[in-house]
């Protein structure tokens, strides 16, 4: 990878955290002002959808290739789980908590990420070279910061704004609710890592990005109204929750589904297939200082000092993983063989062969010869 495309991926791997830190933000005054989660997750999909089609229609016509019926059903369960149910998982969970946890617990993707990607063979730890302790050392890193942000509090920092844009994103919920929020973001976390690690291989069974992101967000569209419609069916008024209106609502809705959906996921994909699912989960910690700064100018959070702390140890975390992966890269392939040794093992091993080959050989004459023998003898008695 030449200098200029390592930067490259620098850049929309912090192009991404920046499209995310805004979601958050957008979405948890939209949630605070009344939007149902589950009916905007559906027009979030659809906003999504409207403009990658376009997009894929004319651009990629031409590269169209045949779809096997299990690879769509695979790209089907791919939407269905990091689409449609890590969404609604992670709004939900928004809706009960706020934009410094949703982001906070977002750092936990890492850990999960890279245990998937060991466990499908994606990604490979070496403990005894500098770059396994490096890698590992990042993941401790991220954990320590989590568990720093969730057990620590510390003294409160002033905002940075006590004017801010969004009057009812400062609403207070209660302990039970929080606690069943943060479980949720850690599942909908899960899910997402999972998803992470999936698209590295479907990218290699389907390498087109665009009609791949297309594919699963109209299949996502559609499980999301069913889901949605079968959430609100027993619920107050349908028209009521459906109906949209000229409010934070609607700009969540625009930024959601055309920059986050639309723009966020393709650069993902970009992103996956030139460094890998880990490389890109690991920019998560990035995210959570920019959601921090934001939170507290336009929403007039209060952050802590344990947030503050375990955001430091959280971008520490990225950088040591980061630079493990750069050593990894920048290790060389092991030499081959001297050709005096290539051939002379090759040579051992024709003899050997050759010389078991004539001793099967001489064990089947054995054989013959004695089974001559003793017809002989049965045939004189």
């Amino acid at each position: 990878m030449s200098t200029d495309a390592g930067k490259k991926v620098y850049v929309v791997a912090m192009v991404i955290r920046v499209i995310y830190t805004g979601m958050y933000i957008v979405s948890k005054a939209a949630f605070d002002g009344g939007m149902n989660t589950f009916v905007f997750i559906f027009y979030r999909q659809a906003a999504a959808s409207l403009l990658l089609l376009p997009l894929a229609i004319f651009l990629e016509r031409r590269n169209t290739s045949p779809m096997s019926l299990w690879l769509f059903t695979k790209i089907f369960m791919y939407a269905l789980l990091g689409n449609t149910v890590s969404m609604n998982l992670h709004n939900m969970s928004l809706k009960y908590t706020s934009a410094t946890v949703a982001s906070a617990t977002s750092n936990s993707i890492p850990v999960f990420t890279f245990l998937f990607a060991v466990l499908l063979h994606f990604e490979a730890i070496k403990l005894r070279t500098a770059s396994g302790k490096a890698k590992l050392a990042g993941v401790a890193l991220c954990v320590a910061g989590v568990l720093v942000i969730a057990l620590y509090a510390g003294p409160p920092l002033n905002p940075l704004n006590h004017h801010r844009a969004f009057a009812a994103a400062m609403a207070g919920g209660k302990q039970g609710d929080w606690m069943k929020g943060t479980f949720l973001m850690l599942l909908a976390n899960l899910t997402w890592s999972l998803w992470i690690v999936l698209q590295a291989r479907l990218l290699t069974e389907y390498p087109n990005k665009l009609l791949a992101t297309t594919l699963q967000c109209l299949l996502s569209t559609a499980q999301s109204l069913a889901l949605a419609a079968a959430v609100t069916a027993f619920g107050k008024d349908m028209s009521v929750v459906w109906r949209l209106r000229l409010d934070v609502g609607l700009v969540a809705l625009a930024y959601s589904g055309f920059v986050v959906t639309g723009v966020s996921f393709y650069l993902q994909a970009w992103c996956i297939e030139r460094r890998g699912p880990v490389f890109l989960a690991m920019t998560n910690p990035v995210g959570l200082v920019l959601t921090m700064f934001c939170s507290s100018f336009f929403l007039g959070e209060v952050v802590h000092l344990g947030s503050v702390l375990g955001g430091a140890l959280l971008v520490a975390g990225l950088y040591s993983v980061l630079l493990g992966k750069s050593k990894e890269q920048q290790q060389p392939p092991p030499p081959p063989p001297p050709p005096s040794l290539a051939s002379a093992s090759a040579a051992s091993t024709v003899k050997q062969g050759c010389c078991s080959s004539n001793a099967r050989n001489g064990d089947k004459e054995d054989k013959i010869k004695l089974e001559e023998k003793n017809i002989k003898m049965a045939s004189q008695v």
